[in-house]
Parts: C-alpha cells; structure tokens; sequence
C-alpha cells in the first residue's frame, strides 16, 4: 500500500510537469459535479417594502417634493419674467426715455381726470344747486362724447403731419399704423387730408393708387393732424421703428415732416349711419 501511493504521486507529479510543458491546462481533479450558480432569486421582501415606500411616501419626501415643485415654478417664473424684460433691455436710452415721457404724460392726464371726477362728485353731494351741477356736467359729457364721435368741430394744440411718398408707396396699412400710433400716444381728435374725419368706425383702403379714408379719396401728400399733446405725438412719431421710420426708410423711401402747433382746428365732421333699430327715447316714467 505504501508503494502504490507513492507511485500515484509521482505520476500526478508527472502529469503536471507535461502540462506545464505543452501549455496545456492542468487536468482537474475528479470530483462531484457542480452546477454553475445561478442568479439570486430576487429579494421579493425588499421589493416589496420599496413599493410601499413609493405608494406611501414619508413626511420628508413629501416636504422634498414641495420644494423642488416650488423652485421649479420659481425658474419658470423668473425665465418669463426676464423674456418679457428683453424689449426693454435691447432698447436704446433715447427710447426709454420717450417711453418714460409717453408714460408720464398718460399718468397726469388721468389724475387731472380724477381730479375732476372727484370735484364733481363733491358739488352733487353738497345739496347745493345740484341740479345746475348735474346739468353742467352732462352738457360738457355731450360736448366731449361730440368731438369724440366726430359730429363737432374742435381745437386744440397738437401737430401737423406732411408726408411726401413721390413712389406713392403709403399704401392703407401705413396709414392705419400712423393713426394707431398717434391715438396711442393720446391723440384725442385725428384728420386726414382736412376733410376725412378719423373716428372709431372709419376705415382705410386703397382705389389704385388712390388712397381711401371711409369711402373718400384723399390726396397726396398726405397730411395729418391731430389734436394732443404736441411733445409726445412727435415722439411717438419718430419713436425708432415708428411710423417716421418706415416711410423714410428705404422700402418706402418718402418723407415726413412735423410740426408742432398751439392751436390746431379741424373742422371736418363724420356723418354718423342712420342707426336701424335704435330710436331717441323720450323722458318719462321706465316702462315695466
């Protein structure tokens, strides 16, 4: 028995060392096959417990949710808030300054209105004499309403505005832009040409070449006048990308001239349309 394992060995010695030399892979020992291992069967405890945690969030996952919703809406709200400021930021500091001066302009005129709201306000309530008061009131109430529908004549100091288009290439669209632009700027009455008075209804075409204002041609050069503030007509006029822009610039190709006046009279009126189914009523008791 003795010899046999040592004779065992040495072969085993022996087979190694051939190995070695052929670079073979050394032969395994013998033994009971084994199966590769295979992949853990999922932890279906741990799965589970993550899934409770998502159906049923703690106190502190919920407070974290609500604040990255609200920094979310805080980036989306400063992103909007900077593109709106974009306008205003490319601008150039003449414009901000005829923006500010449009603006201020606006703001005294409406606190003169108030004013003047107020004032009427405190002689009806007095007692005294407050039918005159009511009556005094809604005659200037009718005079304004007049001017503003264009069935009276007014004046007032405003600008006048020449356009020469030798290309005659003021088509009605220019013209539309020249009329907004002013009542923007707080033209309170607008006329073209000295006879087409501009109210809320009329409307601008083209007959050709001919330009149209509510159905009446108009002549070139054009001009324009409007009652308001002269300071800050003008600047809306030449306001850069303003209508003084487009006409002179290279497409059209024409030229504006602006005047500033202390009085300006238009005397054109607009025939209101015979209304259809309205009729004045008379004073008396409110039917029931």
């Amino acid at each position: 028995m003795p010899e046999r394992r040592v004779t065992s060995r040495r072969l085993a010695a022996l087979a190694r060392s051939r190995a070695r030399l052929t670079d073979q892979p050394e032969p395994e020992q013998a033994g009971p096959a084994t199966a590769a291992p295979a992949s853990a069967p999922p932890r279906t405890g741990v799965w589970r417990r993550i899934g409770r945690a998502a159906l049923r969030p703690g106190r502190s996952q919920v407070v974290a949710a609500v604040v990255l919703c609200l920094i979310g809406m805080a980036g989306v709200m400063q992103i909007r808030t900077n593109e709106s400021g974009d306008a205003y930021r490319n601008a150039r500091r003449e414009d901000l300054v005829q923006i500010l001066d449009g603006l201020g302009t606006e703001s005294r005129r409406l606190e003169a209105e108030v004013s003047e709201l107020q004032g009427t306000k405190a002689r009806l309530q007095s007692g005294a004499d407050t039918q005159r008061v009511a009556r005094d009131d809604a005659q200037r109430r009718v005079e304004e309403l007049a001017i503003l529908a264009g069935t009276a004549p007014a004046h007032g100091p405003g600008i006048r505005i020449r356009i020469s288009d030798p290309q005659a290439k003021v088509d009605a669209n220019v013209l539309l832009d020249a009329v907004e632009e002013l009542r923007d700027a707080g033209a309170e009455v607008i006329e073209v040409d000295g006879t087409a008075r501009v109210v809320a209804s009329t409307w601008f075409g083209t007959d050709g070449t001919t330009l149209v204002v509510d159905g009446q041609p108009v002549d070139r050069p054009l001009t324009i006048a409007a009652i308001g503030d002269p300071h800050s007509l003008e600047e809306a006029a030449r306001f850069r990308g303003g209508i003084v822009s487009e006409i002179t610039g290279p497409k059209i190709g024409g030229d504006v001239q602006i005047d500033q006046l202390d009085d300006v009279v238009v005397t054109s009126l607009h025939a209101p349309p015979a209304s259809q189914y309205a009729r004045p009523a008379t004073a008396g008791p409110t039917p029931r």
